[in-house]
């Protein structure tokens, strides 16, 4: 099978969403228009021996309108078919209508959006008004057979309210994906509301326990993610991965970026797709080096840590936020990292010296009734699950 390639398009950084933790938008950001998208298109052309997942991310992607996705999608799908293109996007739903709803349904695009819990709640950390707004565009998704997930900040703020928050989202049936107010380096708007690694550490083994205790009721995404990368030894998702080399964000002019998170920084492009470099050439950009600096640094300072071979020190741009933009430390989040894989592989390592001796098999036995269900019982339901979406 080919290897997964991951390419994030960001048609602009605007956003009509003014979040005040937001360290993204930008109101002058100009938009990309089909000439820069078939660039894209050629670009990858060149690059057979992956196949391809296309994210549209912002800003607010959006703001392209429905043309963009009526020809883009049909275009990077005949043009690329080679490299089994699929979809997703990232967006608040402002603007969703029908006409793009349609668009999108057609080829299978999920979307993730952000709330933040309750109305009052989401609105004090993301702006009066955008709780309605984002579940008017939710119920327009959902009617045109779109599906969509939610990702839910938690900020220094929120994170006191946690219980309330979980109970939104479980009330309402909706599947929690939780993402960290994290600091920047495009600017200091998110200083104020940022998650403090301690905090963000306690909320990861709080939100274990809830998973476990509502299991088959409640889907909390990070926790399944987590409990993955200790059972199969490797990190499966953004954070928790090696993406160097594999993971590229496109800007609106065309620029080449290691993550959507650098895009709008002239810093640190690699490239830009109209120049068709190669995967080697990208490599040997300022930020290329970078990226393999930190690799090289996680190799050495995190020698000695049990969850290395999953972790892989964490996010390389939240590492150079504290320094700068310089590699001379890990992911300052590793103190909550390290205690939500020490909680896991606890918790596993007592339940396997439990249930021996136990049946052959990929997962012990289930659990004995009575008993609170555990990590196994959690991999267990989503072996099921997978079982099940298979064709």
């Amino acid at each position: 099978m080919k290897n997964a390639f991951h390419v994030m398009i960001v048609p602009t950084l605007g956003c009509p969403a003014r979040c005040r933790y937001c360290w993204s938008s930008d109101p002058a950001s100009p938009r990309m228009g089909m000439g820069t998208l078939r660039e894209v298109v050629d670009w990858l052309k060149g690059i057979e021996k992956e196949r391809v997942t296309f994210t549209f991310h912002g800003g607010e992607p959006l703001l392209a309108g429905a043309g963009f996705y009526r020809e883009a999608l049909p275009l990077i799908s005949r043009e690329l078919a080679h490299l089994e293109p699929e979809f997703a996007m990232q967006s608040n739903l402002w603007l969703m209508t029908p006409e793009i709803a349609d668009v999108l349904a057609e080829y299978h695009v999920p979307i993730g959006t952000s709330i933040d819990g309750p109305e009052d709640l989401n609105d004090t950390q993301r702006g009066e008004g955008y709780f309605q707004k984002t579940m008017k565009g939710y119920a327009i998704a959902r009617e045109h057979g779109l599906k969509v997930s939610f990702i839910c900040t938690f900020t220094s703020r929120s994170f006191h309210e946690r219980e309330k928050i979980v109970r939104f989202f479980r009330e309402n049936g909706f599947t929690l994906k939780l993402h960290p107010a994290l600091p920047s380096l495009r600017n200091d708007n998110p200083e104020p509301w940022t998650l403090d690694p301690a905090d963000y550490g306690e909320l990861l083994v709080y939100l274990l326990d809830t998973s476990l205790e509502h299991l088959g009721r409640m889907e909390i995404m990070n926790i399944n993610d987590l409990c993955k990368c200790v059972f199969f030894r490797h990190g499966t998702v953004c954070t928790f991965v090696d993406c160097m080399g594999s993971t590229f964000a496109i800007g609106p002019d065309g620029g080449i970026y290691p993550c959507y998170r650098f895009v709008g920084m002239p810093e640190y492009v690699m490239g830009n797709v109209a120049d068709r470099p190669t995967l080697d050439s990208l490599a040997d950009s300022h930020i290329g080096r970078l990226m393999r600096d930190f690799r090289a640094f996680v190799n050495r300072a995190c020698a000695g840590c049990a969850h290395i071979r999953y972790c892989r020190g964490g996010c390389p741009y939240n590492a150079m936020v504290p320094h700068g933009g310089e590699i001379k430390g890990v992911d300052p989040y590793c103190t909550a990292y390290r205690r939500i894989f020490d909680e896991i592989t606890g918790r596993l390592d007592r339940e396997m010296a439990d249930s021996l001796p136990f049946e052959m098999g990929p997962f012990p036995p289930a659990r004995q009734k009575g008993r609170k269900p555990g990590i196994m019982a959690l991999m267990r339901h989503q072996a099921m699950k997978m079982r099940m979406q298979m064709p």
